[in-house]
Protein backbone atom coordinates (compact mmCIF):
# COMPACT_ATOMS: atom_id res chain seq x y z
CA UNK A 1 0.00 0.00 0.00
CA UNK A 2 1.49 3.36 -0.81
CA UNK A 3 1.18 5.94 2.08
CA UNK A 4 -1.23 8.40 2.82
CA UNK A 5 -0.43 12.40 3.35
CA UNK A 6 -3.13 14.10 5.96
CA UNK A 7 -2.63 17.58 6.09
CA UNK A 8 -3.56 19.15 9.21
CA UNK A 9 -5.73 22.22 8.99
CA UNK A 10 -4.96 22.79 12.90
CA UNK A 11 -2.23 25.09 11.14
CA UNK A 12 -4.44 26.69 8.50
CA UNK A 13 -5.19 30.03 8.02
CA UNK A 14 -8.58 30.22 9.87
CA UNK A 15 -9.43 33.28 8.11
CA UNK A 16 -9.55 31.86 5.11
CA UNK A 17 -9.85 28.31 5.72
CA UNK A 18 -12.43 27.70 2.74
CA UNK A 19 -9.06 28.61 0.60
CA UNK A 20 -7.26 26.34 2.53
CA UNK A 21 -9.42 23.52 1.69
CA UNK A 22 -9.38 23.75 -1.48
CA UNK A 23 -5.93 24.14 -1.45
CA UNK A 24 -5.71 20.58 0.26
CA UNK A 25 -8.49 19.45 -2.71
CA UNK A 26 -6.51 20.23 -5.66
CA UNK A 27 -3.40 18.68 -3.84
CA UNK A 28 -2.28 15.28 -3.77
CA UNK A 29 -2.84 14.53 -0.35
CA UNK A 30 -5.71 12.14 0.33
CA UNK A 31 -7.41 13.41 3.72
CA UNK A 32 -7.94 16.08 5.48
CA UNK A 33 -6.81 15.95 9.42
CA UNK A 34 -9.17 17.89 11.76
CA UNK A 35 -7.52 18.10 15.17
CA UNK A 36 -10.46 18.57 17.72
CA UNK A 37 -8.67 19.97 21.55
CA UNK A 38 -11.00 20.50 24.57
CA UNK A 39 -8.54 22.51 26.94
CA UNK A 40 -9.07 19.70 29.01
CA UNK A 41 -6.94 16.16 27.68
CA UNK A 42 -4.42 19.09 26.02
CA UNK A 43 -3.50 23.01 27.20
CA UNK A 44 -5.13 24.02 24.39
CA UNK A 45 -8.67 24.39 22.36
CA UNK A 46 -9.12 24.06 18.69
CA UNK A 47 -12.66 23.95 16.96
CA UNK A 48 -15.80 22.38 17.20
CA UNK A 49 -18.57 20.76 15.30
CA UNK A 50 -19.60 24.21 13.22
CA UNK A 51 -16.22 24.22 12.13
CA UNK A 52 -16.02 20.41 11.03
CA UNK A 53 -19.49 20.95 9.41
CA UNK A 54 -17.87 24.01 7.07
CA UNK A 55 -15.30 22.12 6.26
CA UNK A 56 -17.01 19.25 5.18
CA UNK A 57 -19.12 21.52 3.21
CA UNK A 58 -15.88 22.11 1.53
CA UNK A 59 -13.79 19.05 1.69
CA UNK A 60 -13.41 17.06 -1.67
CA UNK A 61 -11.33 14.26 0.64
CA UNK A 62 -12.27 12.11 3.56
CA UNK A 63 -12.09 13.58 7.30
CA UNK A 64 -9.99 12.49 9.41
CA UNK A 65 -10.92 13.53 12.98
CA UNK A 66 -8.54 13.29 15.74
CA UNK A 67 -10.54 13.70 19.34
CA UNK A 68 -7.85 15.24 21.74
CA UNK A 69 -10.60 15.67 24.71
CA UNK A 70 -11.75 13.55 27.59
CA UNK A 71 -14.77 11.55 27.74
CA UNK A 72 -14.96 11.22 23.58
CA UNK A 73 -17.92 8.67 23.58
CA UNK A 74 -20.60 11.97 24.69
CA UNK A 75 -19.50 13.63 20.75
CA UNK A 76 -18.91 10.42 19.01
CA UNK A 77 -22.36 10.60 16.56
CA UNK A 78 -21.73 14.65 16.44
CA UNK A 79 -18.49 14.34 15.00
CA UNK A 80 -20.26 11.28 12.84
CA UNK A 81 -23.07 13.77 11.57
CA UNK A 82 -20.77 16.61 11.54
CA UNK A 83 -19.15 14.85 8.68
CA UNK A 84 -15.94 12.34 9.77
CA UNK A 85 -14.73 9.41 8.28
CA UNK A 86 -12.43 8.65 10.66
CA UNK A 87 -12.93 9.01 13.95
CA UNK A 88 -9.72 8.49 16.68
CA UNK A 89 -9.58 8.86 20.45
CA UNK A 90 -6.82 8.42 22.56
CA UNK A 91 -6.14 5.84 24.65
CA UNK A 92 -5.48 7.83 27.37
CA UNK A 93 -8.80 9.46 27.43
CA UNK A 94 -11.46 5.91 27.07
CA UNK A 95 -12.61 3.86 30.50
CA UNK A 96 -13.65 1.69 28.19
CA UNK A 97 -11.51 1.77 25.06
CA UNK A 98 -13.29 -1.81 23.36
CA UNK A 99 -16.77 -0.11 23.93
CA UNK A 100 -15.48 3.30 22.12
CA UNK A 101 -14.13 1.62 19.19
CA UNK A 102 -17.36 -0.50 18.31
CA UNK A 103 -19.11 2.79 18.91
CA UNK A 104 -17.02 4.64 16.31
CA UNK A 105 -17.62 1.16 13.90
CA UNK A 106 -21.48 1.60 14.27
CA UNK A 107 -21.47 4.90 13.43
CA UNK A 108 -20.15 4.25 10.04
CA UNK A 109 -16.11 5.35 10.93
CA UNK A 110 -12.78 4.22 10.60
CA UNK A 111 -11.92 3.86 14.25
CA UNK A 112 -8.77 4.75 15.45
CA UNK A 113 -6.65 4.89 18.36
CA UNK A 114 -4.19 7.31 19.30
CA UNK A 115 -1.36 7.34 21.83
CA UNK A 116 0.68 9.54 23.62
CA UNK A 117 4.54 9.67 23.16
CA UNK A 118 4.73 7.65 27.20
CA UNK A 119 2.28 5.57 26.61
CA UNK A 120 3.92 2.05 25.29
CA UNK A 121 2.60 -0.06 22.14
CA UNK A 122 1.93 -2.72 25.17
CA UNK A 123 -0.72 -0.90 25.86
CA UNK A 124 -2.88 -1.48 22.49
CA UNK A 125 -1.96 -5.73 22.80
CA UNK A 126 -6.03 -6.28 23.82
CA UNK A 127 -7.55 -3.88 21.25
CA UNK A 128 -5.02 -3.93 18.04
CA UNK A 129 -7.38 -6.61 16.12
CA UNK A 130 -10.83 -4.20 16.70
CA UNK A 131 -9.04 -1.15 15.24
CA UNK A 132 -8.32 0.44 11.59
CA UNK A 133 -5.46 2.73 12.68
CA UNK A 134 -3.18 3.62 15.33
CA UNK A 135 -2.20 7.05 15.17
CA UNK A 136 0.92 7.55 17.08
CA UNK A 137 1.79 11.11 18.79
CA UNK A 138 5.37 12.36 17.39
CA UNK A 139 5.04 15.13 19.35
CA UNK A 140 3.20 15.88 23.23
CA UNK A 141 -0.63 16.78 21.76
CA UNK A 142 -1.92 20.39 22.37
CA UNK A 143 0.00 22.42 19.82
CA UNK A 144 1.49 22.73 16.48
CA UNK A 145 4.66 23.06 16.00
CA UNK A 146 6.63 21.58 18.13
CA UNK A 147 9.92 19.08 17.76
CA UNK A 148 9.58 15.61 17.06
CA UNK A 149 10.28 12.84 19.47
CA UNK A 150 12.91 10.30 17.84
CA UNK A 151 11.65 7.28 20.29
CA UNK A 152 8.50 7.52 18.15
CA UNK A 153 10.51 5.30 15.57
CA UNK A 154 10.47 2.67 17.61
CA UNK A 155 7.35 2.86 18.80
CA UNK A 156 5.99 1.91 14.84
CA UNK A 157 8.56 -0.59 14.72
CA UNK A 158 7.18 -2.37 17.70
CA UNK A 159 3.72 -1.87 16.59
CA UNK A 160 4.39 -3.10 12.91
CA UNK A 161 5.51 -6.12 14.68
CA UNK A 162 2.27 -6.75 16.70
CA UNK A 163 0.17 -5.95 14.34
CA UNK A 164 1.88 -8.63 11.86
CA UNK A 165 -0.30 -11.46 12.84
CA UNK A 166 -3.16 -10.23 14.32
CA UNK A 167 -4.19 -7.22 11.50
CA UNK A 168 -1.78 -6.70 9.01
CA UNK A 169 -4.01 -3.87 7.14
CA UNK A 170 -3.48 -1.84 9.98
CA UNK A 171 -3.04 1.34 9.14
CA UNK A 172 -0.29 3.59 11.03
CA UNK A 173 -0.60 7.20 11.29
CA UNK A 174 2.17 9.32 12.68
CA UNK A 175 0.97 13.39 13.93
CA UNK A 176 3.85 15.90 15.10
CA UNK A 177 6.53 17.74 13.83
CA UNK A 178 6.36 15.38 10.00
CA UNK A 179 9.04 16.91 7.64
CA UNK A 180 10.98 15.82 4.42
CA UNK A 181 13.47 15.20 6.57
CA UNK A 182 12.02 12.11 9.02
CA UNK A 183 9.41 11.43 6.67
CA UNK A 184 11.55 8.55 4.91
CA UNK A 185 12.63 7.00 7.58
CA UNK A 186 8.99 6.97 9.61
CA UNK A 187 7.85 5.27 5.95
CA UNK A 188 10.83 2.36 6.30
CA UNK A 189 9.79 1.82 10.57
CA UNK A 190 6.01 0.97 9.03
CA UNK A 191 4.29 3.81 9.26
CA UNK A 192 1.64 4.23 6.02
CA UNK A 193 -0.56 8.04 7.27
CA UNK A 194 1.39 11.13 7.78
CA UNK A 195 0.06 14.07 9.17
CA UNK A 196 1.68 17.14 8.51
CA UNK A 197 0.75 20.85 9.75
CA UNK A 198 3.08 23.25 9.75
CA UNK A 199 5.45 22.23 7.51
CA UNK A 200 2.50 22.57 4.61
CA UNK A 201 1.00 25.24 5.42
CA UNK A 202 4.00 27.30 6.19
CA UNK A 203 5.59 26.26 2.89
CA UNK A 204 5.96 29.04 0.34
CA UNK A 205 4.37 26.22 -2.39
CA UNK A 206 1.93 24.28 -0.13
CA UNK A 207 0.95 21.76 -3.42
CA UNK A 208 4.55 21.09 -4.06
CA UNK A 209 5.39 19.93 -0.58
CA UNK A 210 2.09 18.14 -0.11
CA UNK A 211 3.38 16.22 -3.71
CA UNK A 212 6.81 15.60 -2.49
CA UNK A 213 5.64 13.86 0.95
CA UNK A 214 3.11 11.89 -1.28
CA UNK A 215 5.53 10.75 -3.75
CA UNK A 216 7.95 9.77 -1.35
Amino acid sequence: MNHLIAPSILAADFANLQRDIEMINHSEAQWIHVDIMDGLFVPNISFGFPVVEAVKKHAQKPLDVHLMIVDPDRYLKAFADAGAAGITVHLEACTHLHRTVQAIKELGCKAGVALNPHTPVAALEDIIEDVDMVLIMSVNPGFGGQKFISNTYKKIEQLKSMSADKNPDLLIEIDGGVNLQNAPQLLAAGANVLVAGNFVFSSANQLATIKELVEL
